[in-house]
């Protein structure tokens, strides 16, 4: 027999089950020996690290959505050059013109499942790394276009494909790191979307008018890529996001295979009514959002405003945006995230049809451009809190578990439908009076009428967060 031995002793069974070892042969002093704390993750290196996401998530997204939010412009140059002879836009409608900013917003979220699928795979400060290489080379290969075709294919799909990288993987690394002020850092980061544009706008037709649009386009594309780049080392997952994707990851016999495989969502996820009442919601709220931003500039012009005034209105609306984002990622995380989803999407389509419908029918009176003014700043405070709010919510509603393949999958329902809904707002404008206020009324109310069935999609989404088992309703206010 060994010197010690342990037998089982049935008043040594805690009440918890579990079975205490009572061992035989020389006992051990009862002495308490010191308390050594395990090694755990250094809670200040962590705080450390989750400034450093914040800060380099923000400069990703200022960089990237700020000049796509910027491309109002753009938008107006290109459309002005459509009445003129002789250059690549020559004859094209707004409509074909909006399509270059269109397909680029769209892909930066329709490329959303292989982007996060490729972080999780490799590494996502390489993805992010590449996908600012490819955000600048977009931007300088764009500048020696000759027609149409070619800034759609580069300030277009290729811009988009450069930002969908980055961007994916600041808004999908980044609220692993947070927990009860999620909703605050998701909105700083977002901000980055309004300064921005903020920022862009107003530089960008600096640049045009010193240097010329070509030359413009490749001086942003020079500074993008520098950085995104430098942003970019910073992007790494929260230690029990990586240890779970690590494992993830040892079952797959080569990661280069999962180069064109992307997460796809646990099918009892994807089959109930929450996953439907939020694919719903991101739709409707996407096909109208990103309309009046890329038509602010244009639809100044109508309204007597010069090009360097619409410019402004975009840097307006930009800097409410980012306002509007941390305060209201703020309140969020005090008043509960879904029921401030709820309410700014609400008030954006009261604001839409409450300012800028009648701002349409008014004409280009001095009633008129107050109503437009007064849209572009409450429509930047409020229709923006939802692409703040978007990604806190799932991980709320899906839990953290699940959080990575779903917000893929949405986003990139989400990029769908700016795809349709953009063009299809642009294609509202009559062209026979495409130079008075009255051409954006068919498109102002398109965006209101989505704005409000988004309402009720999200107010749909957060009645089924409330159902728990067995479909019994248990009502909360602070959700």
């Amino acid at each position: 027999m060994s010197a010690v031995e342990q037998r089982i002793d049935p008043a040594a069974i805690r009440g918890d089950g579990q079975i205490q070892l009572e061992s035989y042969g020389p006992r051990p002093s009862t002495e308490l020996a010191p308390i050594v704390p395990q090694p755990t993750h250094d809670a200040t290196a962590s705080n450390r690290k989750s400034l450093f996401i914040v800060a380099s998530s923000f400069t990703i997204v200022f960089t990237c959505c700020g000049l796509n939010f910027a491309f109002g412009v753009f938008q107006e140059l290109y459309d002005s050059m459509a009445q003129q002879p002789g250059t690549p836009f020559t004859g094209a409608t707004p409509a074909l013109i909006d399509l270059i900013g269109t397909i680029s917003i769209s892909l930066m979220t329709m490329g959303a499942p292989f982007s996060v699928a490729w972080a999780k795979n490799f590494s996502p400060r390489w993805v992010s790394f590449l996908g600012g290489l490819i955000f600048g080379l977009s931007l300088i290969l764009a500048s020696f276009g000759t027609a149409l075709w070619h800034f759609e294919l580069t300030q277009g799909l290729l811009l988009g494909v450069g930002t969908s990288m980055p961007y994916m993987v600041a808004v999908t690394v980044a609220p692993a790191w947070f927990t009860a002020r999620r909703g605050l850092a998701m909105g700083i980061i977002l901000a980055g979307t309004g300064i921005g544009g903020l920022v862009w706008a107003p530089v960008i037709k600096a640049l045009i008018d010193v240097i010329g649009f070509r030359n413009a386009l490749r001086v942003s594309g020079a500074i993008s890529f520098v950085f995104v780049a430098l942003s970019s080392a910073a992007m790494s997952w929260e230690p029990q996001t990586l240890a779970r994707i690590n494992t993830e990851n040892a079952s797959r016999a080569s990661r280069l295979r999962g180069i064109f495989q992307v997460p796809l969502i646990d099918w009892h996820v994807a089959k109930t009514r929450k996953f439907a009442a939020q694919g719903l919601g991101a739709i409707l709220q996407a096909a109208a959002y990103y309309t009046p931003v890329f038509f602010f500039a244009s639809y100044a012009g109508t309204l007597g405003y010069s090009a360097t005034a619409g410019a402004n209105f975009i840097a307006l609306s930009n800097a409410c945006n980012a306002i509007g984002k941390i305060i209201i990622g703020h309140l969020a995380d005090r008043l509960g995230r879904l029921n401030t989803l709820f309410l700014t999407t609400f008030i954006s389509a009261a604001i839409t049809i409450g300012f800028w419908v009648p701002s349409t029918v008014y004409g280009s009176t001095d009633e008129s451009r107050g109503l437009f003014i007064s849209f572009a700043v409450f429509y930047g405070l409020f229709a923006s809190a939802y692409v703040s709010l978007f990604p806190t919510c799932l991980i709320e509603i899906f839990g953290i578990q699940h959080f990575a393949s779903v917000n893929g999958v949405l986003y990139m329902v989400r990029g769908m439908a700016t795809l349709v809904g953009t063009p299809v707002g642009g294609a509202l404008i009559r062209s026979a009076t495409g130079s008075s206020p009255q051409a954006y009324i068919n498109m102002a109310v398109l965006v209101s009428v989505l704005l409000f069935a988004a309402s009720v999609a999200v107010f749909w989404i957060r009645v089924e967060a409330m159902v728990g088992p067995g479909r019994h309703l248990d009502l909360k206010w602070k959700m």
